[in-house]
């Protein structure tokens, strides 16, 4: 990983728009702090689309949506966004899965959840849970504390059922589907601005912390890690380009004013 103080100019005034993280990137201890979104702030104000994709669920994530100011959030690792269309009143939801699908789905990942919970001693599901539509969580590190061994047995079982299977800073995140963080990136820009995300890749950021952002890491050129990113440096095998010195909020505020020193162009 390289400094941040290291983004080549060039390459930040040629950037459009943002995809971050939520848990531990945009918050510290759990809530947005002031300089986080008012980085959101500047950035939208500048112009640029602005994304959060996240692997929490779109019932927790409504609330942000509808104040927040960002083009959409993408919720459960990719598979569901909100869009508030300048209307926070009239909240849109956007699937990727047809409904039935989703209903059959959610009777498959309830039944793998209680065998979880009986056959790993003391995981829990995540408090969270009620909000999800198309995943299920167990929590490791928000109000949880699951050795590695456990978070690995976890995702061993997610995987036999035939899930994907992630793991967050906070949370183990198992669903079916073939959706995750960067189809659901793709998916978004296709569904908001009606262009292919492939063919602009080197014009978006992505700025994540954890093992579960490894994918969108290994995709985006531009890709910066917040400096608590460190703390997963044994389980990582895509690190991103760059590396702030902050760490959570405090990190993606640093990233917004380095984008933000000179006047992107725009497409």
């Amino acid at each position: 990983m390289l400094p941040l103080s290291l983004w080549p100019l060039p390459e930040r005034r040629a950037t459009i728009g943002v995809f971050t993280d939520i848990d531990d990137t945009l918050t510290t201890e759990g809530a947005i702090t002031a300089d986080a979104l008012q980085a959101l702030v500047h950035l939208k104000d500048a112009g640029l689309h602005v994304i959060a994709i996240t692997g929490r669920p779109v019932g927790w994530s409504e609330p942000f949506a509808r104040t927040w100011p960002v083009d959409a959030i993408v919720a459960e690792n990719g598979s569901v966004a909100l869009v508030s269309g300048h209307r926070p009143d009239r909240l849109i939801r956007l699937y990727q899965q047809d409904a039935e699908i989703r209903a059959a789905n959610f009777i498959r990942m309830q039944q793998v959840a209680q065998r979880v919970l009986r056959e790993v001693p003391g995981s829990v599901l995540s408090q969270d849970s009620p909000g999800r539509e198309t995943d299920i969580a167990i929590d490791h590190g928000e109000f949880t504390d699951l050795p590695a061994g456990k978070i690995a047995e976890v995702v061993r079982i997610m995987q036999e059922e035939g899930m994907h299977a992630t793991v967050s800073s906070i949370h183990i995140n198992g669903w079916f589907g073939d959706h995750n963080k960067l189809v659901g990136a793709g998916w978004i820009v296709r569904e908001l601005y009606g262009r292919a995300l492939d063919a602009e890749m080197h014009r978006w950021v992505y700025v994540g912390d954890s093992s579960n952002d490894q994918l969108m890491f290994q995709a985006f050129g531009q890709s910066v890690g917040v400096a608590n990113i460190r703390r997963f440096a044994s389980g990582l095998t895509h690190w991103p380009r760059y590396v702030t010195h902050g760490e959570r909020g405090a990190g993606f505020a640093e990233v917004a004013a380095a984008l933000l020193a000179q006047p992107p162009r725009l497409a």
